[in-house]
């Protein structure tokens, strides 16, 4: 059994690696990609692939822009840590998924369900599992943050929000008028939640408002440098495979 992995998280990858050899020897993990354009290449490449497991949040976007582009019905595990209402959509459409961090149980589970519905046949049409998920996200989406400030809460519309952050450990609100707030999440978890078209993931430590750049400055590498209030003493970079992604998101 030809497999391929889509995880941009290169010890992530490794792990699920190791735990697959493991519950399933007779599974060859024959490639791994860790961005769109990779994972396309090597689908296009491979006409022997008979299982994805594929993180959903890459570097350079969602993997089901991959899915999208080349209709595949290569069946797929996805790897993921999106709400129960969009894993509903993944259990309707017949689709797997395994919730990070893997589970070593979970994950023969998902591969006994994939040898038991889809070894000898095709997995359903993808697009209708991307379309369902992402009009359950676009219909529930975060209008507001609590935060606890000394002994007291406090609520926090997302339209005062001008950046997340992460430093140190943790991950932090940093709201138009200059003040910043530590929340749980993290923000892969974050990105998930947020209205897309008011906010954008520019590197692993920044998600940024739309209406809250002040500059958009030209940087070294090919990479783009944001200048927002409150955060004038870090350098706020667009990774540069997030650059060409960015610029069509702002307009």
């Amino acid at each position: 059994m030809k497999v391929l992995i889509i995880e941009d998280e290169p010890r992530a990858a490794h792990r699920l690696e190791r735990l697959i050899h493991k519950v399933a020897p007779s599974f060859e993990v024959v490639g791994q990609a860790d961005s769109i354009g990779a994972s396309i290449g090597l689908l296009e490449s491979r006409d022997d692939i008979q299982l994805i497991f594929s993180d959903i949040e890459l570097g350079d976007g969602t993997s089901f822009e991959i899915f999208r582009k080349l209709r595949t019905q290569i069946p797929i595990i996805f790897t993921t840590a999106y709400n129960q209402y969009a894993i509903e959509a993944f259990k309707v459409n017949g689709v797997d998924y395994l919730l990070k961090p893997i589970d070593e149980s979970e994950l023969a589970q998902a591969i006994e369900k994939f040898k038991r519905n889809f070894q000898n046949r095709a997995a359903p049409d993808i697009s209708t599992i991307v379309e369902a998920i992402e009009n359950i996200q676009s219909s529930s989406k975060r209008s507001r943050f609590l935060v606890k400030v000394g002994e007291k809460l406090k609520s926090i519309p997302t339209s005062d929000i001008a950046a997340f952050y992460s430093m140190a450990k943790g991950t932090f609100i940093l709201t138009k008028s200059g003040r910043n707030y530590s929340i749980e999440q993290a923000l892969d978890q974050l990105i998930q939640e947020l209205d897309d078209s008011q906010f954008f993931k520019i590197s692993r430590k920044y998600i940024v408002a739309v209406d809250a750049l002040d500059e958009i400055l030209v940087h070294s590498n090919s990479r783009l440098l944001l200048k927002i209030k409150g955060l004038g003493s870090q350098d706020v970079v667009v990774a540069r495979e997030k650059v060409k992604e960015f610029k069509t998101w702002l307009g």
